[in-house]
């Protein structure tokens, strides 16, 4: 149930934020799944690698007001069976440099993961499950994330990319285990 929640999710969702504008970008990578960053209780828990994909429409001419991002609706697949998850949101594009960018991001996720414990806190039947789930404590999560962008003619450009989802005690309670992954996509361009 929890992944056809997902998959219709996803399926519907390009059609909300088309409203945004033309596609500007596609993506498509590989990401590791939850490795260790900052916080390592949680890492490898579960397993991956994650097929990551993402369109990315033009900045609505509204958004002009927060540096004009870019509209954005993602899915990323795990290829072990563990967590799915798709999402929107907005990232900044900033040149640094000749066919060089950083490109922050901020948005919305659900995903098809845990959430708690099967069993009460302390129970020790929950120390197997525990070793090898994340538990998200709420099935909507934050999702930020951040890419370093390099153009590889007009059209094509590579990313070095990493991601952050979390329910951050805000948009949920209880576990807040969350997810960090890194990895690499390829991006297409439509635009000039």
């Amino acid at each position: 149930m929890r992944r056809t929640a997902l998959v219709l999710s996803l399926t519907f969702a390009p059609a909300l934020v088309a409203q945004a504008g033309p596609v500007d970008e596609i993506r498509l990578g590989v990401i590791a799944h939850n490795v260790c960053i900052a916080n390592c209780d949680n890492a490898n828990k579960e397993d991956g690698p994650n097929i990551n994909g993402e369109i990315v429409f033009d900045s609505p001419e509204f958004l002009s007001i927060l540096w004009s991002p870019r509209p954005y609706v993602m899915g990323s697949l795990n290829t072990a069976g563990d967590t799915n998850f798709g999402g929107v949101g907005l990232q900044w594009d900033w040149e640094f440099a000749e066919g060089w960018a950083i490109e922050p991001g901020v948005g919305y996720a659900i995903h098809d993961g845990e959430l708690t414990f099967p069993y009460p806190q302390g129970d020790p039947r929950n120390d197997p499950i525990s070793a090898t789930a994340v538990f998200f404590g709420s099935r909507d999560l934050f999702r930020t994330s951040l890419s370093l962008n390099k153009d590889l003619g007009e059209k094509w450009g590579v990313q070095l990319m990493y991601e952050h989802l979390s329910h951050g005690q805000i948009l949920g309670s209880g576990r807040n285990q969350g997810l960090d992954n890194i990895g690499v996509r390829v991006r297409y361009r439509f635009g000039d």
